[in-house]
């Protein structure tokens, strides 16, 4: 509380003493636009306490004429005298009458202590020579001061705002990165460049690193026969100029040499790591969108790998999941270290560095009628005709150019290469999945997970479901039931883990990357160009839409099937190789996994409804729809191309072509085979 300047008091009681007045504030403290009130109260040696009540408002009426400031804000002296003077009788009746008013603090002022003075000067000589103010001592000018402490608000936005559960990162939290960041690194676009630049095709590269992988500078086998083991074209040997041309390829081996380019590739990036990328290749790693992912602006790269690292069980250097397998073998020691594939024991880097491929990411492709564009181009190749208006009659591969050898390759070497059949049996085997078709007519599984497809869309549902109640700040999201969804999916999955599983998941994505590269090439996109004004992520998509339209298969983008194909897999990896059946695992690793995964759910839903028509997320009200959800996604894809043909004018003889076979052949819905009836025997 700011003090009052004392003002000098009058203690004698001679008529010689001077008049004083005394001016207080109360309060003293305030703040803008609050009221503040004055009071000033005369006094003198002796005579003026003895006069009555009247007299002595007298004396303050017409005695003296009193005026207010402020030294140090004439604003704030402005807004007291103001108040001073509209108040009409500002002089209390009380004993001891005084001058008090009020004035409001002006609301603009700032902050502060500011002092207030009020100054009387006595009016004429006949007021104070008249009876009975003759007695009292002579006028003379009274003044006084006091201070005011005055606060000014400090102006804030004050916003309430609601915030989803706060949900602590649990120990698996490192394995999302690492998945999204090694199927980012087998993509096409990377292996694009892998392939370019070992084989020196980069017109980017830099010309002395031709012939030679990346930064570490590994000479290929085609770059040390070259140089080292042909003769030369004269007998100058070390003048480079005059060195004989680098060898060129015929037959079936180019296509062999990038077969085996891409299964050192697909070494090379597979596994449990999490690396940055270089720069100037395509990003696999953005530690801005994992903080997103995260809500965590302080995660750094180093950290995820930390946390990576302590995930994998320290003991034996395996992820939970597969440590876990390990342990109930019982006829093979664990701790044997690595055996070659002839001996008895564990082959480990199946264990400690498993590929991170998902057998689903070719189903997708091949629905997406990626495996039959280039069938079809082959056929063609040979000079046979598809049908009797062949739309791929006027595809022609001159000699001259480089993919004519790498299309005859790949035809020679068909009887190396996956069959529709074996693929068929495989996605039955790890996922029920089915393929509608000529070629698979006759696919008779021994092991089919005939549950795959109820758990995986009910785990897709669940995660809406969570997405919908996390978004809800008013709700705490319950995420059990998601925790029970991802189990089932789980052991699933791990069921199907078994006879073909690894070896023939990496040759199908081997295959279809090779498949890829060629249907990216300048002499493909010359004939199957595509729609060059649509935004394809990768560079091959165009001639398999191309392919589409040309044969009538379906109108439905290949982009929607290669995100369900990239989301499908990182999805499935991450619920694979999750430790998922620990009994011991709470709510707080589901809200982790959805919160992670949500771009990744989302865009598949989004993708499963534009391809097949079916919407993952919404409500089931009818017994019907919970059916339809199940079905299998080839006999929703055959329906849909059963209705776009309906709506198209077709003639007779052009519609069996357009109704061609989804695999190879002519499609069809399933028929739904007739029930058979016990027989018996005749008592004779």
């Amino acid at each position: 509380m700011v003090k009052k300047p004392q003002s000098p008091t009058t203690t004698a009681t001679s008529n010689d003493l001077p008049w004083s007045c005394e001016l207080l504030a109360s309060p003293d403290d305030v703040r803008t636009n609050e009221q503040v009130t004055l009071t000033v109260t005369l006094s003198d040696g002796q005579g003026f306490d003895e006069l009555s009540s009247e007299n002595k408002i007298k004396v303050y009426k017409d005695g003296f004429t009193f005026k207010f400031s402020s030294p140090s804000n004439p604003e704030l002296g402005t807004a007291v005298e103001e108040a001073y003077q509209s108040r009409g009788t500002p002089i209390t009746s009380s004993d001891p009458p005084a001058i008090q008013f009020s004035f409001a603090v002006p609301a603009d002022i700032v902050g502060g202590d500011y002092d207030i003075r009020v100054d009387g000067t006595p009016k004429n000589d006949d007021f104070w020579s008249a009876a009975p103010f003759g007695t009292l001592p002579g006028p003379n000018p009274v003044h006084d001061a006091t201070q005011i402490s005055v606060t000014a608000p400090i102006e804030t936005k004050s916003e309430v705002t609601l915030q989803r559960t706060f949900v602590a990162r649990t120990d698996d939290a490192a394995l999302g990165p690492a998945i999204r960041n090694r199927t980012a690194a087998i993509g096409f676009e990377r292996y694009q460049r892998f392939i370019n630049c070992i084989f020196g095709c980069d017109d980017t590269a830099d010309p002395n690193l031709v012939g030679r992988f990346g930064a570490g500078g590994l000479d290929t086998p085609l770059a040390t026969m070259t140089t080292r083991c042909l003769d030369t074209r004269d007998t100058n040997f070390n003048d480079p100029t005059e060195r004989r041309q680098v060898i060129s390829i015929y037959g079936p081996y180019a296509y062999s040499v990038l077969k085996l380019a891409t299964q050192v590739f697909l070494t090379l990036e597979s596994g449990v790591v999490l690396r940055r990328g270089d720069p100037g290749l395509p990003k696999i790693f953005d530690i801005k969108k994992e903080q997103i992912r995260f809500n965590d602006s302080s995660l750094t790269f180093q950290n995820i790998k930390d946390e990576l690292q302590a995930y994998i069980s320290p003991s034996h250097n395996n992820l939970p999941y597969l440590d876990r397998i390990v342990r109930s073998l019982i006829t093979l020691d664990p701790n044997k270290p690595e055996v070659l594939p002839y001996c008895l024991g564990v082959l480990k880097h199946r264990l400690t560095s498993p590929s991170l491929i998902e057998l689903i990411w070719s189903y997708w492709l091949e629905e997406g009628m990626l495996v039959q564009t280039m069938n079809a181009i082959a056929r063609r190749f040979q000079n046979r005709r598809g049908s009797a208006n062949d739309p791929l009659g006027e595809l022609e591969f001159d000699p001259l150019r480089p993919l004519n050898n790498l299309i005859w390759g790949f035809i020679q070497d068909e009887h190396n290469r996956l069959t529709v059949p074996r693929r068929a049996h495989e996605y039955q085997h790890h996922y029920g999945l089915a393929l509608i078709g000529t070629t698979v007519s006759d696919v008779n599984p021994a092991d089919s997970r005939s549950k795959f497809i109820e758990a995986f869309h009910n785990l897709l549902s669940c995660a809406s479901r969570f997405f919908k109640e996390d978004s809800d700040t008013t709700v705490i999201a319950d995420a059990f039931p998601l925790l029970n969804a991802l189990k089932e999916v789980h052991l699933i999955l791990a069921e199907g883990a078994h006879n073909q599983f690894g070896d023939l998941t990496w040759t199908a994505r081997a295959e279809m990357l090779t498949v890829q590269w060629m249907l990216a090439r300048p002499e493909m996109r010359e004939f199957l160009r595509g729609r060059y004004m649509v935004p394809y992520q990768e560079e091959w998509m165009g001639a398999v839409d191309s392919m589409k339209k040309l044969q009538g298969w379906t109108d439905t983008t290949i982009t929607h099937f290669y995100e369900l194909a990239v989301t499908g897999e990182r999805i499935l990896l991450s619920v694979r190789y999750g430790d998922w059946s620990d009994i011991e695992n709470i709510e707080d690793q589901a809200k982790n996994w959805a919160r992670s995964w949500k771009p990744e759910i989302q865009r598949y839903i989004h993708g499963y409804r534009t391809a097949t028509g079916v919407d993952l997320a919404a409500e089931i009200t009818d017994t019907r729809d919970a059916a339809t959800r199940y079905l299998q996604p080839a006999v929703l894809l055959q329906r849909r191309l059963t209705e776009q043909m309906s709506a198209m004018p077709l003639s007779p003889s052009s519609a069996p072509e357009r109704l061609e076979g989804r695999v190879s052949g002519p499609a069809a819905l399933p028929r739904p085979r007739r029930p058979k009836l016990p027989v018996y025997r005749k008592e004779s």
